[in-house]
């Protein structure tokens, strides 16, 4: 049965990556947050580092919105969830508005999460180097697909001069509002490394940086009219997800979590939560051991290269992860999590360190992205069941020589596949990110695996 909840919210998009969306999100953020108001923030796509952004904002976490990992009913569920009890949500588009897989679909673009959730779109149009073409440009993207949802503009990097003649051109030619511009501002720039942008704590004076963008996005972004585009809004139809699961007792389940290991799809945490796990966090780098009395290991993906020596040298932790495994304690492992499970690692400089020694093998550094975008897993077992295909995400610049060969990985809208993923009754690890939405038996199985140990 659905229900219809209001939901405020808009969608923040643009034609490419590199546009401003990150920045002017965040700029946004928080501008709204200094008007005291309760904000919800999404990312389009399967994103880890931007909405770590937005938490740093919000002072919540942000959460992920993906049409590839998650039915359209649970995006709707997923949406409404994480929004209540707040004032307006802020979604951040990805890549360019349309983009969506293989680069030849618009499914699983910003466009595609906007029609499904019914999410008024500001397009954010980088106006460098153009004048009357920019009314052009939002022309085309307005009228490429009837139900676009663009009903905003906001002009970047454009002169105050030129604004408003601009503004009134295309409020005059085409049926959506101009919400503003943002000026070139130099020194609000968030830097990028190889997974893309740095982490937020590494940015010198990330707050001061913000609060000036915000005090600038106040003075230049009608933001009193998008909260009222955002409040009118459709009501969201609503229906939850039926789990049907839960443990018998409390299940105690260790999480790797630090600077190492920092990658985290708050919905999965928090439907392992919901499911009956007590999530205990803990530092591959910084502590001694596993927590006491644990019952299984999460160990995700991050930035584990950048800290391989630290890693290393931690000897009383590698050896308690040891041998927690040999001991049979189940475990879950994703990309840099699966890294760290090995014999060896390559650090940034190609220098190797020795790690926890249960995956026999040696993962080394890439020239380029390896097995880069979406992929479904198919035609193995999880925790010794076949539960279907689970779809997962791979964003790595490193490879293994023991990748696994416990289930096929294979292309959306592509004849290309590979094998991966090392699965048996007591563990699963592997480079690719799995979203536990897509296949609520991968979270059920490990947490059944965890309780019949313990018991």
């Amino acid at each position: 049965m659905n229900n219809k909840r209001k939901v405020p919210r808009i969608l923040l998009g643009a034609a490419a990556s590199g546009s401003g969306k990150t920045l002017l999100t965040c700029g946004l953020l928080q501008a709204l947050k200094n008007r005291n108001l309760q904000v919800a923030s999404f990312k389009c796509g399967p994103d880890y580092i931007d909405p770590m952004f937005h938490s740093r904002v919000i002072g919540t976490k942000s959460r992920n919105l993906d049409s590839f990992f998650a039915k359209e009913d649970t995006l709707r569920y997923l949406l409404e969830k994480n929004a209540r009890d707040c004032e307006i949500s802020v979604i951040e588009g990805v890549m360019g508005y349309y983009d969506g897989l293989a680069g030849i679909s618009p499914k699983a673009s910003a466009y595609d999460v906007a029609r499904i959730t019914k999410t008024p779109a500001v397009l954010i149009v980088n106006a460098k180097g153009m004048s009357l073409s920019a009314a052009a440009f939002v022309k085309g993207f307005m009228e490429y697909r009837e139900d676009s949802q663009i009903r905003g503009v906001i002009l970047n990097q454009i002169s105050p001069m030129m604004y408003p003649r601009l503004k009134q051109i295309i409020e005059e030619t085409l049926p959506v509002k101009v919400y503003g511009y943002v000026p070139v501002v130099k020194d609000c720039v968030l830097e990028s490394r190889h997974l893309g942008l740095v982490m937020p704590e590494e940015i010198a004076d990330l707050h001061d940086k913000l609060m000036k963008l915000a005090e600038i996005l106040e003075r230049s972004v009608d933001i009193d009219g998008l909260l009222e585009l955002a409040d009118g809004a459709e009501e969201l139809p609503v229906q939850e997800p039926l789990t049907g699961y839960h443990t018998k007792r409390s299940v105690r389940i260790a999480l790797a979590k630090d600077e190492a290991f920092c990658f985290f799809y708050q919905d999965n945490l928090e439907l392992l939560e919901e499911m009956g796990a007590q999530l205990i966090p803990f530092s591959p780098i910084h502590d001694e051991k596993l927590p006491e009395n644990i019952d299984g290991m999460l160990f995700h993906g991050g930035y584990p290269e950048l800290y391989a020596k630290a890693l290393s040298e931690n000897k009383k932790m590698l050896t308690s992860v040891r041998e927690a495994v040999q001991a049979g304690i189940p475990y879950m492992a994703e990309c840099g999590g699966f890294m760290y499970l090995h014999q060896e690692m390559e650090d940034m400089e190609g220098h190797s360190w020795p790690m926890a020694g249960v995956i026999p093998g040696k993962s080394w550094r890439t020239p380029r992205l390896t097995r880069f975008g979406y992929i479904t897993l198919e035609d193995g077992t999880c925790f010794g069941k076949n539960v279907g295909g689970i779809r997962a995400h791979e964003f790595h610049y490193f490879d293994s020589d023991n990748c696994g060969e416990s289930y096929t990985a294979r292309k959306p809208l592509s004849s290309r596949s590979w094998n991966c993923i090392h699965s048996d009754r007591q563990g699963m690890s592997g480079f690719p990110h799995m979203y536990y939405y897509s296949n609520l038996q991968v979270p059920e199985q490990f947490l059944r695996t965890c309780e019949e140990r313990k018991a």
